[in-house]
Protein backbone atom coordinates (compact mmCIF):
# COMPACT_ATOMS: atom_id res chain seq x y z
CA UNK A 1 0.00 0.00 0.00
CA UNK A 2 1.79 2.82 -0.90
CA UNK A 3 -0.57 5.60 -2.31
CA UNK A 4 -1.05 8.47 -0.19
CA UNK A 5 -4.60 8.62 -0.47
CA UNK A 6 -4.69 4.81 0.67
CA UNK A 7 -2.31 5.85 3.99
CA UNK A 8 -5.29 8.39 4.36
CA UNK A 9 -7.77 6.05 4.06
CA UNK A 10 -6.29 3.83 6.67
CA UNK A 11 -6.73 6.69 8.99
CA UNK A 12 -10.86 6.25 9.00
CA UNK A 13 -12.39 4.18 11.46
CA UNK A 14 -13.15 1.03 10.07
CA UNK A 15 -11.38 1.33 6.93
CA UNK A 16 -8.05 -0.71 7.74
CA UNK A 17 -10.42 -4.16 8.31
CA UNK A 18 -12.51 -3.12 4.70
CA UNK A 19 -9.07 -3.01 3.12
CA UNK A 20 -7.86 -6.19 4.63
CA UNK A 21 -11.22 -7.85 3.64
CA UNK A 22 -10.55 -6.48 -0.10
CA UNK A 23 -6.84 -7.03 -0.32
CA UNK A 24 -6.36 -8.34 -3.70
CA UNK A 25 -9.47 -7.58 -5.12
CA UNK A 26 -8.65 -5.58 -8.45
CA UNK A 27 -12.06 -4.73 -8.92
CA UNK A 28 -12.89 -2.97 -5.79
CA UNK A 29 -13.26 1.05 -5.47
CA UNK A 30 -14.10 3.26 -2.91
CA UNK A 31 -16.43 6.06 -4.87
CA UNK A 32 -17.98 9.27 -4.15
CA UNK A 33 -18.17 11.16 -1.22
CA UNK A 34 -15.73 9.15 0.61
CA UNK A 35 -13.11 10.14 -2.16
CA UNK A 36 -13.95 13.27 -2.22
CA UNK A 37 -13.97 14.24 1.61
CA UNK A 38 -10.47 12.41 1.26
CA UNK A 39 -8.96 14.90 -1.27
CA UNK A 40 -10.05 17.33 1.32
CA UNK A 41 -8.51 16.19 4.27
CA UNK A 42 -11.98 15.49 5.61
CA UNK A 43 -12.85 11.83 7.24
CA UNK A 44 -15.21 10.36 5.36
CA UNK A 45 -18.60 10.10 7.10
CA UNK A 46 -19.05 6.21 5.44
CA UNK A 47 -17.07 4.16 2.91
CA UNK A 48 -19.56 3.54 -0.01
CA UNK A 49 -17.67 0.92 -2.45
CA UNK A 50 -18.48 -0.36 -5.39
CA UNK A 51 -16.79 -3.72 -7.46
CA UNK A 52 -16.45 -3.38 -10.75
CA UNK A 53 -17.37 -6.96 -11.51
CA UNK A 54 -19.01 -9.49 -9.49
CA UNK A 55 -19.79 -7.79 -6.42
CA UNK A 56 -21.25 -11.19 -4.68
CA UNK A 57 -18.52 -13.20 -5.13
CA UNK A 58 -16.32 -10.48 -4.28
CA UNK A 59 -18.08 -10.31 -0.89
CA UNK A 60 -17.80 -14.04 -0.64
CA UNK A 61 -14.24 -13.68 -0.85
CA UNK A 62 -14.29 -11.07 1.74
CA UNK A 63 -16.22 -12.86 4.30
CA UNK A 64 -13.35 -15.50 3.89
CA UNK A 65 -10.55 -13.38 4.37
CA UNK A 66 -12.81 -12.07 7.63
CA UNK A 67 -13.73 -14.94 8.91
CA UNK A 68 -17.20 -13.73 8.55
CA UNK A 69 -20.05 -13.77 6.79
CA UNK A 70 -21.76 -12.39 3.72
CA UNK A 71 -25.35 -11.48 3.29
CA UNK A 72 -26.47 -11.44 -0.30
CA UNK A 73 -29.06 -9.61 -1.98
CA UNK A 74 -28.62 -10.83 -5.24
CA UNK A 75 -31.74 -9.14 -6.88
CA UNK A 76 -29.87 -5.40 -6.31
CA UNK A 77 -26.27 -7.30 -7.12
CA UNK A 78 -25.59 -6.12 -3.37
CA UNK A 79 -24.13 -7.91 -0.47
CA UNK A 80 -23.04 -6.99 3.41
CA UNK A 81 -19.98 -8.61 4.79
CA UNK A 82 -19.72 -8.82 8.53
CA UNK A 83 -16.74 -9.95 10.47
CA UNK A 84 -13.53 -9.43 12.72
CA UNK A 85 -15.74 -6.62 14.07
CA UNK A 86 -16.44 -4.70 11.09
CA UNK A 87 -19.00 -4.63 8.54
CA UNK A 88 -19.39 -2.81 5.23
CA UNK A 89 -22.20 -3.44 2.13
CA UNK A 90 -20.59 -3.78 -1.04
CA UNK A 91 -22.49 -2.76 -4.42
CA UNK A 92 -22.07 -3.86 -8.49
CA UNK A 93 -21.37 -1.29 -10.78
CA UNK A 94 -24.64 0.12 -12.73
CA UNK A 95 -26.10 1.88 -15.23
CA UNK A 96 -29.34 3.75 -13.94
CA UNK A 97 -32.17 5.46 -16.62
CA UNK A 98 -35.36 7.05 -15.49
CA UNK A 99 -38.72 6.18 -17.36
CA UNK A 100 -40.02 9.56 -16.31
CA UNK A 101 -39.40 13.00 -14.35
CA UNK A 102 -38.83 12.25 -10.50
CA UNK A 103 -39.43 8.44 -11.07
CA UNK A 104 -37.10 6.20 -9.19
CA UNK A 105 -33.81 4.71 -11.07
CA UNK A 106 -34.42 1.56 -13.71
CA UNK A 107 -30.90 -0.05 -12.63
CA UNK A 108 -29.24 -2.34 -14.73
CA UNK A 109 -25.93 -4.55 -13.22
CA UNK A 110 -22.30 -5.19 -15.05
CA UNK A 111 -21.60 -1.62 -15.89
CA UNK A 112 -18.27 -0.07 -15.70
CA UNK A 113 -16.86 1.89 -13.44
CA UNK A 114 -17.01 4.99 -15.64
CA UNK A 115 -20.70 4.56 -16.27
CA UNK A 116 -21.28 3.96 -12.72
CA UNK A 117 -19.90 7.39 -11.73
CA UNK A 118 -21.84 9.09 -14.46
CA UNK A 119 -25.35 8.05 -12.69
CA UNK A 120 -24.44 10.27 -9.95
CA UNK A 121 -25.46 14.01 -9.06
CA UNK A 122 -22.24 16.16 -8.28
CA UNK A 123 -18.75 16.27 -10.23
CA UNK A 124 -17.42 16.34 -7.01
CA UNK A 125 -19.30 13.03 -5.66
CA UNK A 126 -17.61 10.94 -9.35
CA UNK A 127 -14.08 10.51 -7.52
CA UNK A 128 -13.12 7.08 -7.21
CA UNK A 129 -9.86 5.30 -5.71
CA UNK A 130 -8.94 1.86 -6.55
CA UNK A 131 -7.86 -0.17 -3.08
CA UNK A 132 -5.90 -2.41 -4.87
CA UNK A 133 -3.04 0.47 -5.45
CA UNK A 134 -4.72 4.06 -4.82
CA UNK A 135 -5.43 4.55 -8.43
CA UNK A 136 -7.60 7.87 -8.60
CA UNK A 137 -9.98 8.48 -11.07
CA UNK A 138 -12.98 9.69 -12.01
CA UNK A 139 -15.59 11.86 -14.64
CA UNK A 140 -13.91 14.61 -16.66
CA UNK A 141 -13.93 17.81 -14.44
CA UNK A 142 -14.12 16.13 -11.19
CA UNK A 143 -10.89 16.81 -9.29
CA UNK A 144 -10.83 20.66 -11.28
CA UNK A 145 -14.61 21.33 -9.55
CA UNK A 146 -13.07 20.21 -6.24
CA UNK A 147 -10.11 22.18 -6.10
CA UNK A 148 -12.11 25.16 -7.17
CA UNK A 149 -15.13 24.46 -4.70
CA UNK A 150 -17.65 24.21 -7.41
CA UNK A 151 -20.83 22.35 -7.33
CA UNK A 152 -21.38 21.13 -11.08
CA UNK A 153 -23.94 18.48 -12.67
CA UNK A 154 -23.29 15.75 -14.76
CA UNK A 155 -25.89 16.80 -17.84
CA UNK A 156 -28.77 19.06 -18.36
CA UNK A 157 -31.31 16.65 -17.26
CA UNK A 158 -30.02 15.97 -13.72
CA UNK A 159 -32.59 17.48 -11.82
CA UNK A 160 -35.57 16.87 -13.94
CA UNK A 161 -34.31 13.00 -13.90
CA UNK A 162 -34.39 13.39 -9.61
CA UNK A 163 -35.41 16.61 -8.43
CA UNK A 164 -33.86 15.20 -4.89
CA UNK A 165 -31.10 16.37 -6.46
CA UNK A 166 -32.12 20.30 -6.14
CA UNK A 167 -32.05 19.41 -2.05
CA UNK A 168 -28.58 17.60 -1.90
CA UNK A 169 -27.45 20.66 -3.80
CA UNK A 170 -28.06 22.56 -0.67
CA UNK A 171 -26.97 20.44 1.40
CA UNK A 172 -23.52 19.85 -0.03
CA UNK A 173 -23.25 23.94 -0.19
CA UNK A 174 -23.50 23.97 3.73
CA UNK A 175 -21.28 21.17 4.33
CA UNK A 176 -19.38 21.33 1.78
CA UNK A 177 -18.92 25.54 1.66
CA UNK A 178 -18.45 25.13 -1.48
CA UNK A 179 -20.59 27.46 -4.25
CA UNK A 180 -22.95 26.15 -7.03
CA UNK A 181 -21.73 26.97 -10.59
CA UNK A 182 -23.26 29.28 -12.81
CA UNK A 183 -25.07 26.74 -15.62
CA UNK A 184 -26.20 24.81 -12.49
CA UNK A 185 -27.40 27.41 -10.84
CA UNK A 186 -29.33 27.89 -13.96
CA UNK A 187 -30.44 24.35 -14.37
CA UNK A 188 -32.04 24.55 -10.62
CA UNK A 189 -33.66 27.47 -11.12
CA UNK A 190 -35.60 26.13 -14.38
CA UNK A 191 -36.54 22.78 -12.26
CA UNK A 192 -37.63 24.40 -9.66
CA UNK A 193 -39.65 27.00 -11.25
CA UNK A 194 -40.68 24.48 -13.81
CA UNK A 195 -42.06 22.53 -10.47
CA UNK A 196 -39.74 19.48 -10.86
CA UNK A 197 -40.72 18.70 -6.51
CA UNK A 198 -44.03 17.77 -7.72
CA UNK A 199 -42.94 14.96 -9.61
CA UNK A 200 -41.18 12.97 -6.28
CA UNK A 201 -42.70 11.49 -3.24
CA UNK A 202 -43.48 13.60 -0.42
CA UNK A 203 -41.87 10.74 1.53
CA UNK A 204 -38.46 10.76 -0.39
CA UNK A 205 -38.78 14.64 0.00
CA UNK A 206 -38.97 14.74 3.94
CA UNK A 207 -36.15 12.56 4.22
CA UNK A 208 -34.08 14.66 2.14
CA UNK A 209 -35.29 17.62 4.25
CA UNK A 210 -34.47 15.68 7.64
CA UNK A 211 -30.84 15.30 6.14
CA UNK A 212 -31.01 18.67 5.35
CA UNK A 213 -31.95 20.06 8.81
CA UNK A 214 -28.66 17.87 10.37
CA UNK A 215 -26.12 20.26 8.13
CA UNK A 216 -24.29 23.21 9.14
CA UNK A 217 -26.73 25.83 10.62
CA UNK A 218 -28.14 28.30 9.45
CA UNK A 219 -25.94 27.63 6.14
CA UNK A 220 -28.22 24.63 4.99
CA UNK A 221 -31.33 26.72 5.57
CA UNK A 222 -30.06 29.57 3.95
CA UNK A 223 -28.84 27.55 0.90
CA UNK A 224 -32.46 25.94 0.90
CA UNK A 225 -33.85 29.61 0.54
CA UNK A 226 -32.30 29.88 -3.11
CA UNK A 227 -34.00 29.19 -6.22
CA UNK A 228 -37.38 29.33 -4.75
CA UNK A 229 -36.68 25.41 -3.35
CA UNK A 230 -37.49 26.12 0.13
CA UNK A 231 -41.03 27.89 -0.42
CA UNK A 232 -41.64 25.44 -3.41
CA UNK A 233 -40.80 22.49 -0.58
CA UNK A 234 -42.87 24.38 1.77
CA UNK A 235 -45.03 26.95 1.75
CA UNK A 236 -44.40 29.22 4.46
CA UNK A 237 -40.85 29.13 4.58
CA UNK A 238 -38.85 32.25 5.81
CA UNK A 239 -35.73 31.37 7.13
CA UNK A 240 -33.93 34.49 9.39
CA UNK A 241 -30.57 33.26 9.91
CA UNK A 242 -30.01 35.34 13.02
CA UNK A 243 -33.18 33.81 14.28
CA UNK A 244 -31.97 30.57 13.81
CA UNK A 245 -28.31 30.78 15.88
CA UNK A 246 -30.33 32.29 18.65
CA UNK A 247 -32.29 28.85 18.70
CA UNK A 248 -29.15 27.13 18.08
CA UNK A 249 -26.97 29.53 21.02
CA UNK A 250 -30.08 28.26 23.90
CA UNK A 251 -30.94 24.81 22.75
CA UNK A 252 -30.35 22.34 25.32
CA UNK A 253 -28.12 19.14 25.11
CA UNK A 254 -31.54 17.13 25.40
CA UNK A 255 -33.42 18.85 22.36
CA UNK A 256 -33.29 17.83 18.88
CA UNK A 257 -30.67 20.80 16.90
CA UNK A 258 -31.97 20.11 13.74
CA UNK A 259 -35.37 20.17 14.67
CA UNK A 260 -35.36 23.22 16.35
CA UNK A 261 -33.25 24.51 13.61
CA UNK A 262 -35.88 23.60 11.11
CA UNK A 263 -38.75 24.75 13.22
CA UNK A 264 -36.96 28.45 13.34
CA UNK A 265 -37.78 28.75 9.54
CA UNK A 266 -41.46 26.94 8.96
CA UNK A 267 -43.47 28.98 12.00
CA UNK A 268 -45.80 29.25 8.54
CA UNK A 269 -45.88 25.95 7.03
CA UNK A 270 -49.35 24.18 7.23
CA UNK A 271 -49.17 21.77 9.98
CA UNK A 272 -50.63 19.27 7.28
CA UNK A 273 -47.37 19.73 5.05
CA UNK A 274 -45.37 17.28 7.86
CA UNK A 275 -47.73 14.57 7.23
CA UNK A 276 -47.39 14.87 3.70
CA UNK A 277 -43.67 14.89 4.00
CA UNK A 278 -43.84 11.74 6.18
CA UNK A 279 -42.09 13.29 8.76
CA UNK A 280 -41.90 11.01 12.20
CA UNK A 281 -44.62 11.66 14.71
CA UNK A 282 -42.20 13.12 17.33
CA UNK A 283 -40.42 15.44 14.83
CA UNK A 284 -43.84 17.10 13.23
CA UNK A 285 -45.37 17.45 16.64
CA UNK A 286 -42.38 19.50 17.53
CA UNK A 287 -42.83 21.27 14.37
CA UNK A 288 -46.47 21.63 14.42
CA UNK A 289 -46.18 22.97 18.02
CA UNK A 290 -43.59 25.50 17.10
CA UNK A 291 -45.53 27.15 14.26
CA UNK A 292 -49.04 26.74 16.25
CA UNK A 293 -47.02 29.11 19.03
CA UNK A 294 -48.11 32.78 20.24
CA UNK A 295 -46.14 35.13 21.92
CA UNK A 296 -46.10 34.52 26.10
CA UNK A 297 -48.01 37.21 27.83
CA UNK A 298 -46.41 36.53 30.90
CA UNK A 299 -43.28 36.19 32.60
CA UNK A 300 -44.35 34.96 35.88
CA UNK A 301 -42.15 31.51 36.24
CA UNK A 302 -45.22 29.57 37.33
CA UNK A 303 -47.25 30.60 34.01
CA UNK A 304 -44.76 30.49 32.44
CA UNK A 305 -44.13 26.83 33.11
CA UNK A 306 -47.51 25.66 32.69
CA UNK A 307 -47.35 27.04 29.15
CA UNK A 308 -44.25 25.22 28.57
CA UNK A 309 -43.68 22.37 30.20
CA UNK A 310 -46.80 21.07 27.33
CA UNK A 311 -44.90 21.84 24.66
CA UNK A 312 -42.15 19.46 22.93
CA UNK A 313 -39.25 20.49 24.29
CA UNK A 314 -37.66 21.90 20.55
CA UNK A 315 -40.71 23.95 20.59
CA UNK A 316 -40.33 25.72 23.94
CA UNK A 317 -36.73 26.65 22.43
CA UNK A 318 -38.53 28.59 19.82
CA UNK A 319 -40.69 30.26 22.41
CA UNK A 320 -37.47 31.06 24.48
CA UNK A 321 -35.72 33.11 21.56
CA UNK A 322 -38.16 36.00 22.21
CA UNK A 323 -38.65 35.46 25.81
CA UNK A 324 -36.26 35.84 28.73
CA UNK A 325 -38.44 34.17 31.08
CA UNK A 326 -38.93 31.53 28.82
CA UNK A 327 -34.70 30.71 28.47
CA UNK A 328 -34.67 31.25 32.19
CA UNK A 329 -37.13 28.20 32.64
CA UNK A 330 -35.70 26.79 29.46
CA UNK A 331 -32.14 26.67 31.42
CA UNK A 332 -33.11 26.36 34.93
CA UNK A 333 -37.12 26.20 35.84
CA UNK A 334 -37.58 22.68 34.16
CA UNK A 335 -35.25 21.05 36.13
CA UNK A 336 -36.48 22.34 39.73
CA UNK A 337 -38.37 19.50 41.65
CA UNK A 338 -40.72 19.18 44.43
CA UNK A 339 -39.10 18.26 48.30
CA UNK A 340 -42.70 16.86 48.69
CA UNK A 341 -44.26 14.06 46.20
CA UNK A 342 -47.72 12.83 46.41
CA UNK A 343 -46.71 10.03 48.93
CA UNK A 344 -47.14 13.21 51.13
CA UNK A 345 -50.25 14.77 50.37
CA UNK A 346 -52.00 11.31 51.06
CA UNK A 347 -50.41 10.91 54.19
CA UNK A 348 -51.64 13.90 55.41
CA UNK A 349 -55.54 13.05 54.45
CA UNK A 350 -55.60 14.42 50.79
CA UNK A 351 -56.81 12.34 48.19
CA UNK A 352 -57.92 11.63 44.61
CA UNK A 353 -57.89 15.01 42.76
CA UNK A 354 -56.74 16.79 45.33
CA UNK A 355 -53.53 15.23 45.29
CA UNK A 356 -52.66 16.57 41.65
CA UNK A 357 -53.80 19.78 42.64
CA UNK A 358 -51.41 20.28 45.45
CA UNK A 359 -48.64 18.83 43.84
CA UNK A 360 -49.27 21.21 41.02
CA UNK A 361 -49.82 24.52 43.66
CA UNK A 362 -46.36 23.35 45.73
CA UNK A 363 -44.34 23.11 42.06
CA UNK A 364 -45.88 26.68 41.26
CA UNK A 365 -44.71 28.07 44.41
CA UNK A 366 -41.36 26.53 43.97
CA UNK A 367 -40.89 28.64 41.00
CA UNK A 368 -42.42 31.62 41.26
CA UNK A 369 -39.90 31.77 44.90
CA UNK A 370 -42.56 31.24 47.65
CA UNK A 371 -41.92 27.86 48.79
CA UNK A 372 -38.07 27.32 48.59
CA UNK A 373 -38.27 24.35 51.23
CA UNK A 374 -40.29 21.28 51.73
CA UNK A 375 -42.22 22.86 54.72
CA UNK A 376 -43.59 25.38 52.88
CA UNK A 377 -44.20 23.19 49.29
CA UNK A 378 -46.54 21.45 51.96
CA UNK A 379 -47.99 24.58 53.25
CA UNK A 380 -48.72 25.31 49.67
CA UNK A 381 -49.91 22.18 48.65
CA UNK A 382 -52.41 21.53 51.51
CA UNK A 383 -54.06 25.03 50.52
CA UNK A 384 -54.73 24.73 47.13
Amino acid sequence: MTSAHLDDLVKTPGAAAVLAALEGEAGAWLVGGAVRDLLLGRTPRELDLVIEGDALAAARRAAARLGGEVREHERFGTATVRGGGTAFDLAGTRRETYTWPGALPDVALGATLEEDLARRDFTVNTLALRLLDGTLTGRPGAREDLDAGALRVLHDGSFRDDPTRLLRLARYAARLGFAVEPRTAELAGAAVAGGALATVSGERLGAELRLLAREPQPAALAALKRFGLGAALLPGFAVDPERVERALAICPPDARVDVVALAAATGAVPPERWRELAFPAAEAAALRAAGALGPLTTDRPSEVDAVLRRLPLEAAVLAAVDSEAARDWLARGRHLRTAITGDDLLAAGRSGPAVGRGLAAARAALLDGTAPDREAQLAAALAA
